[in-house]
């Protein structure tokens, strides 16, 4: 399953020290996504392939009670990409865990 959109990049503060950057996968993706059955791993997460401009990689989306799943966009891609939390991204993600 491969679904593409277009997310604004959010942080989440872990801890004090940490922070993270998501994209939230809009509500109706979500749901699909939900409804493919098959393997899940920790946290309700799923194996994905990512790619964001020109840059891909594989990690996990993970599912968030309020939000449906969401997307950590590490900051290699950031950097990469020129991205910045509060602009919107085109994300393509491939869900692997079938």
């Amino acid at each position: 399953m491969e679904v593409h959109f277009d997310a604004e990049l959010w942080i989440w503060d872990a801890r004090r020290s940490e922070t993270w950057t998501f994209v939230t996968l809009p509500g109706d993706i979500s749901d699909e996504i939900r409804e493919l059955g098959g393997p899940r791993r920790g946290f309700g997460s799923r194996r994905v392939q990512v790619r964001v401009g020109a840059t891909t990689w594989r990690t996990s989306i993970f599912a968030d009670s309020s939000r449906g799943y969401v997307l950590p966009v590490k900051r290699a891609v950031r950097k990469a990409e020129n991205l910045d939390p509060g602009d919107v991204a085109r994300v393509t993600v491939t869900v692997l865990d079938l």
